[in-house]
């Protein structure tokens, strides 16, 4: 068994949150709506410790969604909790907690690029440089160079969140 490595504690993920957060609104300040899209489980999670902190410094409209994408079949099993049509012309950040490949982001981009967007980005708390897919991230919290067979795992629990590599 390996050995667990604790990368982030409570008080760093706070930290970083409150920083996306403002570096998404810096992006959007002219934009009187924001949709950010949470990539089910985690990315959601994240997407609504985002959303906290955006109500407290934005003036704009903050909505929050949940995209559920099959990793194994990413183009037949995409669950969604809103309409594509709720976001032309608006704002839209797409959030994840860990960056692995890439896929799972792409595929959510694919899908929403099916509406014209006025601005468009993608967040991760932990990128970790394996990217197989050429997708960019706008606002991310640290990027780690791990190997592959590592594996990076955020926990979230109510004041005791945390991120390992094992």
């Amino acid at each position: 068994m390996r050995q667990q490595n604790k990368i982030l504690n409570q008080n760093k993920i706070d930290k970083i949150i409150k920083r996306i957060a403002f570096q998404i609104h810096e992006k959007n300040q002219n934009e009187s709506e924001i949709f950010l899209i949470g990539i089910y489980k985690n990315g959601y999670i994240l997407s609504e410790l985002i959303k906290n902190e955006l109500k407290i410094i934005s003036n704009s409209k903050i909505n929050l969604c949940c995209l559920n994408i099959n990793k194994k079949e990413p183009f037949n099993n995409l669950e969604f909790d809103f309409e594509l049509i709720q976001m032309k012309n608006k704002s839209v950040v797409l959030i994840d907690d860990v960056l692995n490949s890439g896929k799972t982001l792409i595929y959510g981009v694919k899908y929403l690029l099916d509406i014209p967007l006025s601005n468009f980005n993608t967040a991760v708390l932990i990128d970790r440089n394996h990217k197989k897919f050429p997708i960019k991230i706008d606002f991310k919290g640290i990027s780690l160079s791990t190997s592959i067979e590592e594996n990076v795992n955020v926990v979230f629990d109510k004041n005791k969140s945390y991120a390992i590599i094992d």
